[in-house]
């Protein structure tokens, strides 16, 4: 397929039409080749999707922190990461707390509060999900 290329650039400069082929010029400089252009516009779009790529992984690393609230009685506390693929996560279920282990294909309860851990006010009425985004975006919002 290295044909196809050099056959739509005789087309555009005329060659086709009859006209006389122009003669090779052989450059120092990297602008005068033919296909620099291609070239750049290539290697830029690539540069473009990787730093898009990029962001959206800082973003998703970012807004990790944001948790959806669940209407009704279920609710995450908290969890810890125990390790790639392994969480330990606090979750209240009415007015009990379990303490459950998460792995990929497994969710076992670990322990059953007996006496539920104390909550703050602030955990206990979860802001939406554009408020803590506004948030995040000013650059407030540590969690």
């Amino acid at each position: 397929m290295r044909f196809a290329p050099w056959c739509l650039y005789a087309i555009s400069t005329g060659v086709a039409a009859g006209e006389a082929a122009p003669s090779p010029v052989v450059g120092d400089a990297v602008g005068d080749l033919p296909m620099t252009g291609t070239l750049v516009q290539m290697l830029g779009g690539l540069v473009l999707v990787v730093a898009l790529i990029l962001l959206f992984a800082w973003l998703a690393r970012r807004l990790s922190g944001l948790q959806q609230s669940v209407s009704g009685q279920l609710r995450i506390l908290g969890g810890l990461s125990m390790g790639t693929r392994e969480k330990v996560v606090l979750i209240q279920v009415g007015e009990e707390q379990l303490l459950i282990g998460v792995a990929p294909g497994t969710v076992r309860t670990l322990h059953r509060l007996e006496k539920p851990l104390a909550t703050s006010p602030a955990s206990e009425a979860a802001p939406d999900f554009s408020a803590r985004l506004r948030e995040l975006m000013k650059g407030g919002g540590a969690s």
